[in-house]
């Protein structure tokens, strides 16, 4: 792949056009053929590109995530308090999702369920947009804006899992529905469990039994 700037332009032509295609018709029944008509290049340009139909599906992410993460890890030093970078990241992905719905069908429908993304460089760029939230987790124990017994992991889980979660259903409804902003009820919920409020943390279950006859 050239460094020149048509193949740069070249190469983001080709990327639109798939996620255009593989939005309509969804990654399986989509054709590398479609996607070249749309992109307006020879299939062979597609293949000198990428290797495969799948190895451009892994590559959309590195394109389109990546512009999103750098935005916001530029702003992040100027973002005051844990609390703030987690929202600002969580309305990251609420606003990539929303705006690109083809890009969330993709990634929510079709990479997610796929081993072997992971492996892929395109990753990459999903695992640094999740590390901005995990980071700012761990910087609210450290300067205790957090309890400290907190796991990091789950609580990003719980974020990242929602949001998924109500776009993953929005897709499988067709769309026909408007995504409401629930960004600050739902971080309202989970930041409101881990700040740290002086007392330690109990986990429990409490189940209330029927009386006995």
């Amino acid at each position: 792949m050239g460094n020149d700037y048509r193949s740069k332009d070249k190469f983001s032509v080709i990327i639109d056009a798939a996620l255009e295609v593989f939005g309509e018709k969804g990654y399986y029944t989509a054709t590398i053929s479609e996607i070249a008509r749309k992109a307006g290049v020879s299939e062979a340009t597609i293949y000198e590109y990428f290797g495969s139909k799948e190895d451009l599906l892994f590559a959309i992410p590195g394109e389109i995530t990546t512009q999103a993460v750098e935005f916001l890890e530029a702003m992040s030093p100027y973002i005051k308090g844990a609390e703030n970078k987690i929202r600002a990241s969580a309305y990251g992905y609420f606003n990539l999702y929303k705006n690109n719905p083809d890009y969330s069908s993709l990634v929510l429908l079709d990479l997610k369920h796929n081993r072997k993304f992971m492996e892929a460089e395109g990753y990459q760029a999903v695992k640094r947009s999740a590390a901005l939230i995990l980071d700012a987790i761990e910087e609210g124990v450290r300067s205790g804006e957090f309890a400290e017994d907190i796991d990091p992991y789950l609580v990003r889980s719980m974020i990242l899992g929602t949001i998924e979660h109500v776009f993953f259903r929005w897709h499988l409804k067709g769309r026909k529905e408007e995504v409401a902003d629930f960004i600050d009820p739902m971080l309202g919920i989970i930041l409101g469990g881990i700040k740290r409020d002086g007392q330690p943390r109990a986990y429990q279950i409490n189940i209330t039994l029927p009386p006995q006859p």
